[in-house]
């Protein structure tokens, strides 16, 4: 790893922590609550709030969606501008593949919903596991090169260059390359806004 590369890493680990520490007091939440709503270990959340690892993407996800915010938040404060421009260098790489794949957030809007904008890379043979998000969430997909293969519930879908593929992700998904060729491709991810709490499977307003 560069030391470019380090930095960011170093930058995305102390964002993520600050911010899941400001979410936990704003709401009064101990860690065992925090844990029970997402699903996260108290020890690992322990870990976040301290710098101390660099959460999988997976992760993120349960935190974010407990919180009711996206995973974009999680990873810088809010700004005060009504334009802003990311270099693709500054975009944070949340998954990495066995063979050089990997997943950058380009962007994340908080409201009303909750969206955000992946840019995707599947060497052969890469597959990711996503398990499943808030009830209504919502996933589009478009490939701009090579082949995916998108699983949605158990079913696979095939999903060629120019196609695009739209899907309820409120259920266990996931996404692999089985051809030769490297895939990319282009996902939107809009989840209702609001506090999504695993335990109960239910969902409330996110506090003002």
């Amino acid at each position: 790893m560069t030391d470019a590369s380090a930095g960011r890493v170093s930058a995305v680990t102390s964002a993520v922590a600050r911010q899941v520490r400001e979410l936990r007091a704003a709401r009064g939440w101990s860690f065992e609550e925090l844990a029970g709503r997402s699903g996260v270990s108290k020890g690992m959340l322990v870990q976040i709030e301290g710098a101390r690892t660099n959460p999988s993407i997976g992760t993120l996800c349960r935190v974010a969606d407990a919180f009711g915010v996206n995973i974009a938040q999680l990873l810088e404060p809010a700004e005060e501008s009504t334009v802003r421009i990311t270099a693709a260098g500054e975009a944070p790489v949340l998954w990495r593949g066995e063979h050089g794949g990997s997943a950058q957030l380009l962007s994340g809007l908080g409201e009303p919903d909750l969206v955000e904008l992946w840019d995707w890379r599947l060497e052969p043979g890469e597959t990711h596991h996503s398990p499943d998000h808030p009830r209504g969430t919502r996933e589009v997909l478009h490939v701009l090169t090579g082949t995916a293969t998108v699983v949605v519930d158990g079913v696979a879908h095939v999903v060629r260059a120019g196609e695009t593929i739209e899907f309820h992700a409120d259920r266990e998904h996931g996404y692999r390359n089985t051809g030769d060729e490297p895939v990319r491709l282009a996902m939107v991810v809009v989840t209702p806004s609001g506090e999504w709490d695993r335990r109960t499977r239910s969902r409330r307003p996110r506090p003002e």
